[in-house]
């Protein structure tokens, strides 16, 4: 079995846990504050600025005989490069504070994801990363421009406070095909085995980085309204 379709067998229920969060749900129905669009976006700042990063140490620890896939990772870090800046573009847009947004402290949830990550490059086995960019980017298809669009039309904000979500989704759609090339080159067990491993994984931190949104949007909330009563 192709293992780009092993990976969508396998991880069903995880991806079931990621979709059934509730600020997922909450952003397909439209019910989504300002305040949650921009923690959103905060914590995909925290995650989305490694990326490259990450790509330059898959492609640095890369053995020998997975020498074929070097052109594939740098198309993706040709791609990927700057995107953090969309995000915090994005949040300035939306109303929030781009500089407190880079400046902050990402989830707890998040920096597990990103960490574990880091662990699957350096520790594990660097190809298990593209678990992560299925997770990402599967995700960013069937997600991104729908979310986009009904959280556009309940909050009335601009088209430039979505360009990371509206890009993304557009440009994953590319990606999710190059991933497939690079997965149909994966035939060693053990390969295999650490890009399932990543998803999982990856499916369940980024799903407690969605279950941590809506405290967050909370205490920001509680926040402002202490605020305005001072």
């Amino acid at each position: 079995m192709h293992l780009y379709e092993q990976l969508k067998v396998e991880t069903v229920a995880d991806r079931e846990y990621l979709l059934a969060a509730p600020a997922v749900q909450r952003a397909l129905r439209g019910d989504v504050t300002r305040e949650l669009y921009v923690e959103f976006l905060t914590q995909a700042y925290h995650h989305v600025r490694h990326t490259v990063p990450l790509l330059m140490a898959v492609g640095a620890r890369l053995p020998e005989r997975h020498e074929d896939l070097r052109a594939g990772i740098l198309h993706y870090l040709e791609e990927e490069a700057g995107h953090e800046q969309w995000v915090l573009e994005d949040i300035a847009h939306a109303g929030g504070d781009r500089l407190a947004a880079a400046a902050s402290q990402p989830s707890i949830a998040t920096e597990a994801m990103v960490a574990y990550a880091y662990d699957t490059v350096m520790r594990r086995n660097p190809v298990g990363f593209f678990g992560m960019v299925y997770v990402l980017e599967g995700t960013s298809v069937a997600l991104a421009l729908n979310a986009a669009d009904r959280i556009q039309a309940t909050l009335g904000l601009p088209n430039r406070a979505f360009s990371y979500l509206r890009s993304h989704g557009q440009l994953d759609q590319q990606h999710v095909g190059d991933l497939e090339g690079i997965l149909g080159r994966l035939s060693d067990a053990e390969d295999r085995e650490a890009v399932i491993r990543c998803a999982k994984g990856i499916f369940w931190l980024y799903g407690q980085m969605f279950r941590g949104l809506e405290p967050a949007e909370t205490v920001r909330l509680e926040s402002a309204s202490l605020r305005r009563s001072a």
